[in-house]
Formats: structure tokens, C-alpha cells, sequence
């Protein structure tokens, strides 16, 4: 049997047709353009008629006019009052979930976690709704992975050179440049109608971050104040991971006399000597205050709140997905990146090191000898000087005197000393933390060995 139509729907459809149809292709791209060009779409940050929206009131906050410039979404009220954005609001903003999928963060991260991590704590002082706390928990966690794969890697690296290499790894600079890489993107100014998925960070106040644990000594003052020298073992057991010293009193704000101070005395140094007075035939040059585009104060404070977010992330992933996610995100952003340690060294007797190398190591004493040359009379002489000890060969340098290849090859012969690495498929203590549980948890709560150093240097030479 033939089902029986339905007129109502047919009806319907008829009823919201269009009125005339264009016959022929020019026709139908005019009208086309017609509908497009007519209707201007009108945004309004809700359901209300157009009608309503002419009759809003303004801002109370900055007196926006809500006829003119319709909010992109609905705020709460008194948004703008708040130091940052609403936690709320991080469920809707399209920034943040974009970020969290682009660097593959696992479901168990919520987005208000997320949202927290890009809220410096010279935004918002709060430390319940800023990152600090979890910057610092990220900054340990970077730390540790960084100072024992460079002590598993490489066990004969001096301080100086790890703390230096633990500075280009993790450092503020490459931390800021990470950030930069994921597409964070900073705000003009925070405030709580900033758009969640924004940094922000403040440019008139430092703000106060968490930089250590325990106590400080009382001497880090008169260290600051009076350029003392300090020992690298001071440095480890009682300061900060990295070469930069923590200080007990608030972070130094320079005023804006002392900013233009300093950019004069810049100006007039790189100004060459001339003749011509550039103040009375060029305009005056414009003056740069501590909040100004570009200056050098801004970029510290954008370097900062980069490192922080990137701190923060790290100490997201552990506080939510645990300890080997947060192994694995540090390994695959952190420790991937490439650092020349060779450019880190710089020796000041290298010839004097390199005897006491030999003697402490029970070698022969370094002979330097002359393995070739050429243009010995000309403009370009090339000497190549080998270092042996014994028959044994520890290094070659080139140079235009004798002198400098001499000095080229002890520094190559101590750098392949420093250099020494086990190979890439050595086992970090972290790796086998977990193991060491679980091997635990099936005996009963005895644990059955541990981590093996594959090798342990004697130490480093200090020479003077």
C-alpha cells in the first residue's frame, strides 16, 4: 500500500522557502551577495533582542558602551574589579582547551588547573588563584630530572659547568622560549575580564613566587650588597639549584628616574664622537620608563612569567597524572633540547690543569710535541701540537703559533676528560624508583637492591 503524505510537512517546507529563485548563475551570485551584504551580524553577550541591547547600561568599571562595543561573552558582574579571571570561566574559553590539546595533557588535568597556571603572581597575589605554588613544585621536579641526567651522563662535568648547563636546560631563558613554542600568548594588562587562555602578568609589580624552602642564610644581604665571592659548595647546599642567588628581602622595582638614568648612560656610550650636537638639530629621543614597551625591564618580567607558566605546567602534570608523567612531559619538552657543553668550559692554565690531571691519575707527565705544519714563513702559518702521555695521545690543537696550539690541545685533551659520558642507555636513579616499589610491594615491604652508578669520578681539579 502507498503511505499517505504528509501536506503539513510539505506545507511548512513551503512556507519557509525563498520567495523567488535566481535563473540563471550571475543571478543567483548577485542575490547571493545581496543576502551577505544586507545582514550585518551583531554580537550580544545574550539571548536578549536588539531592542534591549541599545538600552544597556555601561560599564560601571571603565563606562564601555555596551551599544557600540557588545561584550564577546556574558560576564559576571564586576568582572573587571577582579585581579584575575573566574575559575568559571576557564570551562569556556577556547584558548585553553586548544592549549591542552596541544601539548597532549591527559583528561585528569581540568582546565581551571590549566587556567591557574597562566595567572603570575604579580597578576593576582593571591597565592589560591596563582601559579607560585605550583611553579615551584614544577621548578624542584625540573631540577632534579636535569641535575641527575647530567650526573649520570656526564659524572666528571665540573660544578661551575653543571650549574652553567643546568642554566641553558632549564633556565628562565630556555623556559621562555619553551612557552613561546607551545603559542602561549601574553595579555596587554590582567584583570578579570582577560581572557583565560591569556598570560598575564603585570608590569608594575614584580609579585612574590616561591623560591626556596628551609631557611636562608643571614649573610645573602652583604653577599648582594657587597660582591663577595662565594664557594660553589655554599651555592648547592645552602642557595638555589641554579647560579642565580635567592634573596630574602622583596625583589629590587626600579623607579622610573633611575630606568632613564641608566638608558641615558647607554645612549652616551654607544653615541660616537662627533662634532655635531644631536640635541639642538634632532628632536629629543623618547625616554623609556620601567613599564614601557620594549625596554629591558619588561623583557625580564615577559622572561619570568614564561618560565613560571612552563614551572607551573610541570608541577599540573605531577599534582594530577603523577610522578612518571610528569617524568615523561620534562623528559619530552625539557631534557629533548640540545646544549653544546664544550662552550661551557673555559680554562685558565689549562697546560698547569692538565699536568695535575696526570700526576693526581698516576699518568706520565704531558709532553706536547709537533705533529705538523705549514706556511711556517708566511703570512698564515698552521702548527698542529699533539699532547701525549706516554704513547698514549690525549689531545691535538691547531693554531698560528706554536704556543696557542699548544694550548688549544691541553684544552681539547681536559674537555675529553670533563666530556666522558657512559653512553645513552644508562639508567637515571628515577627510573628505577618505580621498580624499587613495586619490587617492595611484592616482598612484603623489603626492598631488593636499588639504583647502580655505572660510574663514580673522583672529583674535579681546582686549580689557581
Amino acid at each position: 500500500m502507498m503511505k499517505r503524505l504528509r501536506i503539513e510537512r510539505a506545507a511548512g517546507q513551503l512556507l519557509v522557502a525563498r520567495p523567488c529563485g535566481p535563473s540563471t548563475p550571475g543571478a543567483a551570485l548577485r542575490s547571493s551577495y545581496k543576502c551577505t551584504t544586507s545582514q550585518v551580524p551583531v554580537r550580544h553577550s545574550s539571548s536578549s533582542s536588539a531592542a534591549e541591547a541599545e538600552h544597556t547600561p555601561l560599564y560601571e568599571e571603565d563606562g564601555t558602551d555596551h551599544a557600540r562595543f557588545p561584550p564577546l561573552e556574558k560576564l559576571p558582574p564586576n568582572t573587571s574589579a577582579l585581579p584575575s579571571p573566574l575559575p568559571s570561566r576557564a570551562l569556556e574559553s577556547a584558548k585553553l582547551s586548544a592549549l591542552h590539546a596541544r601539548l597532549s595533557l591527559s583528561p585528569k588535568i581540568p582546565l581551571q588547573t590549566l587556567a591557574r597556571t597562566l595567572v603570575d603572581a604579580s597578576a593576582d597575589p593571591n597565592p589560591y588563584f596563582n601559579n607560585s605554588s605550583l611553579a615551584f613544585l614544577g621548578a624542584t621536579i625540573i631540577n632534579y630530572h636535569a641535575s641527575e641526567w647530567f650526573m649520570v651522563h656526564y659524572p666528571r662535568l665540573p660544578m661551575e659547568v653543571l650549574e652553567a648547563a643546568m642554566t641553558g636546560l632549564a633556565g628562565p631563558t630556555p623556559l621562555d622560549r619553551i612557552a613561546k613554542a607551545w603559542g602561549i600568548e601574553p595579555a596587554a594588562a590582567p584583570g578579570g575580564e582577560v581572557d583565560p587562555g591569556l598570560l598575564q602578568f603585570s608590569l608594575d609589580q614584580p609579585g612574590e613566587t616561591v623560591r626556596g624552602f628551609g631557611y636562608t642564610r643571614t649573610v645573602v644581604d652583604k653577599i648582594n650588597k657587597n660582591n663577595w665571592q662565594r664557594s660553589v659548595a655554599a651555592r648547592v647546599i645552602y642557595e638555589d639549584n641554579l647560579p642565580a642567588l635567592p634573596s630574602t628581602t622583596k625583589a629590587k622595582q626600579t623607579t622610573p628616574a633611575v630606568a632613564e638614568q641608566e638608558e641615558q648612560q647607554q645612549e652616551e656610550q654607544q653615541q660616537d664622537d662627533s662634532e655635531v650636537d644631536y640635541a639642538e638639530t634632532s628632536p629629543a629621543a623618547p625616554k623609556f620608563s620601567p613599564t614601557s614597551y620594549g625596554s629591558s625591564t619588561t623583557r625580564e618580567l615577559s622572561e619570568k612569567a614564561h618560565a613560571n607558566f612552563v614551572r607551573a605546567v610541570v608541577g599540573a602534570v605531577f599534582a594530577h597524572c603523577g610522578r612518571e608523567a610528569a617524568k615523561s612531559f620534562v623528559k619530552a619538552h625539557v631534557l629533548s633540547r640540545q646544549l653544546d657543553l664544550e662552550r661551557l668550559f673555559a680554562f685558565k692554565h689549562p697546560t698547569l690543569e692538565l699536568a695535575m690531571l696526570c700526576a693526581r691519575e698516576e699518568f706520565d707527565p704531558p709532553v706536547a710535541r709537533l705533529l705538523s705544519e705549514t706556511g711556517r714563513l708566511s703570512r698564515t702559518p698552521v702548527f698542529v701540537v699533539g699532547v701525549y702521555s706516554g704513547n698514549e695521545k690525549l689531545g691535538e690543537g691547531a693554531g698560528a703559533t706554536l704556543e696557542q696550539a699548544r694550548l688549544k690541545a691541553a684544552m681539547h685533551a681536559l674537555k675529553a676528560w670533563y666530556l666522558y659520558s657512559p653512553g645513552e642507555g644508562v639508567k637515571v636513579p628515577s627510573d628505577v624508583l618505580g621498580q624499587e616499589e613495586e619490587e617492595a610491594a611484592a616482598a612484603g615491604g623489603k626492598k631488593k637492591g636499588g639504583w647502580e652508578p655505572v660510574y663514580i669520578d673522583i672529583g674535579e681539579l681546582i686549580s689557581r
